[in-house]
């Protein structure tokens, strides 16, 4: 099976993740598609194969003759889609030498534009693949999951030629694990990875954009919540009694830098991003994530947001940082809960940059630019290189995703079976 008809079998799979689910996985749709990679990987002779009660699917490329002492490494992508658009039954546009120019959605009638998306100039004249509009393509993270299978049936393929030749020859790899994830969509997808069966000393996520890129830098990242207690009592004789929890919500909303958020910003600069907020008179909460590349602007933003809860619950006439909540017994007006979410990985992988070198190597191999951007996100890598797994993140060719514009080319998608397999190949 070649990577275009891989591919295109994996995103027939509805894989959806659901935040408001507590199981793992947290849709049973995701189970199908594992059952079916569990098959796939033994059908290529892979071993030590399976799924635990999770939904993770494992597998074990053995290390060819000479090679077993090899550092064992591994290749990580995630089988659910995005829960921000619809993936159920994606119907892809598969576009023949493609001419570099906008591409019109049949499904919706809506148009992937070049001025939106400037990097479909560099995809003119390969096969292009979007869908008709009406759903995700789901390239995030399949497009990652084929480059990973793809490459081990090809490696595999190579060992089973070299072996009934004596090994002549043969440069060859070692131990070389896989493992495809629930849940990533929502932030689950490292939580419940086995380490102690994945014995992979260090690995790489295949979920990036351009084929390029090796990723090793994420934002530091929190969330923060406001909850306002207000006062609530008849309009009519309010005045000097009402606290309005929402009113109040909307000014500690515009106390925040209007120019520090994701729309303001690029590259490493951070932010506060208003996630959602809701209320009435008498409670309202403003939920936020906060991002920073920096840990000591991360820790700086963090005490930011404390000052404003307490210059707030000073305006308000309440007691800042009081444990109760019911303004009228003298506690909090505005509360603010800070949780921290994920750390940027650099601190990690900077301490193995053989990792690195591996990855740029293979890349620039086959005449493609390495390219290392700071990613504006969180990464399984970043859990996961916590976790004592070192894992930075490669590009799987795809662009425009978590909605109806997702697209990906074949070239692209090859491009990295080779990068994968040049990285298996190299010593370490």
């Amino acid at each position: 099976m070649n990577i275009q008809e891989r591919f295109l079998k994996y995103i027939s799979y509805t894989t959806t993740s659901d935040e408001s689910s507590e199981t793992c996985p947290s849709t049973p749709q995701q189970l199908e598609l594992a059952k079916y990679l569990v098959e796939e990987l033994e059908n290529i002779g892979l071993s030590q194969v399976k799924m635990d009660e999770n939904g993770y699917v494992y597998g074990l490329l053995p290390a060819t003759a000479g090679r077993e002492k090899d550092t064992p490494i591994g290749f990580i992508s995630h089988m659910d889609t995005s829960p921000d658009f619809s993936g159920e039954n994606p119907k892809p546009q598969i576009i023949e030498d493609y001419d570099g120019a906008d591409v019109l959605l049949a499904g919706s009638g809506a148009t992937l534009k070049v001025d939106d998306f400037p990097t479909l100039k560099w995809l003119k004249g390969r096969t292009l693949i979007t869908t008709d509009g009406a759903t995700l393509l789901g390239a995030d993270d399949k497009a990652g999951i084929a480059e990973i299978v793809t490459a081990m049936e090809e490696l595999a393929e190579t060992d089973r030629h070299a072996e009934s030749r004596g090994y002549e020859n043969l440069s060859g790899h070692g131990d070389i694990w896989v493992c495809f994830t629930p849940d990533e969509e929502i932030g689950r997808g490292a939580d419940r990875l086995d380490l102690d069966y994945f014995k992979a000393k260090y690995a790489y996520t295949v979920d990036g954009g351009y084929e390029g890129e090796i990723a090793y830098e994420n934002f530091n990242a929190a969330s923060a919540t406001f909850k306002i207690h207000g006062k609530g009592v008849h309009p009519g004789e309010a005045k000097g009694i009402m606290k309005n929890a929402s009113l109040m919500a909307a000014e500690i909303a515009m106390a925040l830098p209007e120019k520090e958020t994701p729309a303001t910003t690029e590259g490493r600069e951070g932010f506060y991003h208003l996630t959602e907020m809701q209320g009435d008179v008498t409670e309202a909460t403003l939920s936020y994530i906060v991002r920073d590349h920096d840990q000591t602007r991360f820790e700086d933003r963090q005490n930011y947001l404390k000052e404003i809860a307490e210059k707030f619950n000073e305006k308000f006439g309440g007691t800042p940082f009081a444990k109760a909540s019911e303004n009228r017994a003298g506690g909090s007006i505005v509360e603010l809960e800070l949780k921290h979410s994920y750390s940027n990985m650099l601190q990690v992988i900077e301490k193995t940059p053989e990792i690195l070198d591996r990855a740029r190597t293979a890349i620039e191999s086959i005449g493609i630019h390495a390219v290392s951007d700071p990613v504006r996100g969180g990464t399984d890598g970043a859990k996961l290189s916590f976790m004592g797994l070192p894992c930075p993140n490669l590009g799987t060719g795809g662009y425009g995703y978590h909605g109806p514009f997702e697209h990906v080319t074949v070239e692209g998608m090859q491009a990295v079976v080779q990068i994968i397999k040049g990285i298996a190949k190299s010593k370490g």
